[in-house]
């Protein structure tokens, strides 16, 4: 009988399935990037997906972790990344989930994730998934005093065919301070909505649920246009934005 360990699929030059970017960060926040990478093992064979699709929103948030690296390092904070593709282990899902490993991401088929055995998704699980929420879990530990959670995505302006006009979405699930604090210090002009694109009942706040409403920690779960993200420019745009969202409601918050 095949175990979870005969379906490794992160060999020894593929590095570890997450890292802490600026781990001497001083900042009383904690950043996570879970779709930061488009990594797919050469052990899976790149699941079948077509070339075009490899480096496409299925595969990662494009832009996210340039915009939480850009982040890290305006915010002085450490940053937890995935170093997989989410085509291989959604680390925001759980591993109930059937989204934690799909078949197909709205028009992309991903078929070496069709019909697995639960052995193989066991492997997926313990090779991808676990390390990234241990590492999390013992960066948030490091903390001298109870962090902000903030998780960094990037999401497609057009979602099968319908085009999304929401520039940055603040979304919560049932803890709502930080989401809502933040956006009454929306710059003038920026399109920012609470629970856009996506809300809690799209399953998207798994990060959120597993690791700072346990814990009391203040949370937010930032989703950035991804056409916005397309340069440098763009990048620090958002991250100065953001970080000034950021401080301005904590700043508020301290006065209260």
């Amino acid at each position: 009988m095949s175990t979870a360990k005969d379906h490794t699929i992160l060999g020894p030059n593929d590095g570890p399935a997450a890292e802490v970017i600026n781990p001497q960060g001083g900042a009383a926040i904690c950043l996570v990037c879970e779709h930061a990478s488009a990594l797919i093992p050469p052990a899976l064979a790149d699941l079948g997906v077509a070339p075009e699709h490899r480096l496409s929103h299925a595969a990662w948030d494009i832009g996210g972790l340039d915009l939480a690296t850009a982040l890290a390092a305006k915010l002085d904070a450490p940053l937890v990344a995935s170093r997989v593709s989410r085509l291989v282990y959604d680390c925001n899902r759980p591993p109930s989930a059937p989204g934690a490993i799909p078949e197909r991401s709205e028009v992309v088929d991903v078929p070496g994730n069709v019909g697995l055995s639960d052995v193989a998704r066991a492997a997926r699980v313990s090779d991808v998934y676990d390390p990234f929420k241990d590492l999390l879990r013992t960066t948030l530990e490091r903390f001298a005093t109870p962090p902000l959670l903030v998780t960094i995505h990037s999401f497609t302006p057009i979602w099968f065919g319908q085009p999304r006009e929401v520039e940055l979405g603040l979304l919560h699930d049932s803890d709502d301070r930080l989401a809502r604090a933040m956006l009454a210090n929306r710059p003038d002009g920026l399109d920012a909505r609470l629970n856009a694109p996506y809300s809690v009942t799209d399953g998207v706040t798994h990060t959120l649920r597993e690791h700072a409403i346990p814990r009391g920690l203040q949370n937010v779960m930032i989703e950035v246009r991804n056409d916005l993200l397309s340069d440098t420019t763009g990048v620090a745009r958002f991250a100065d934005v953001i970080a000034t969202m950021l401080t301005k409601a904590l700043a508020k918050q301290e006065a209260l």
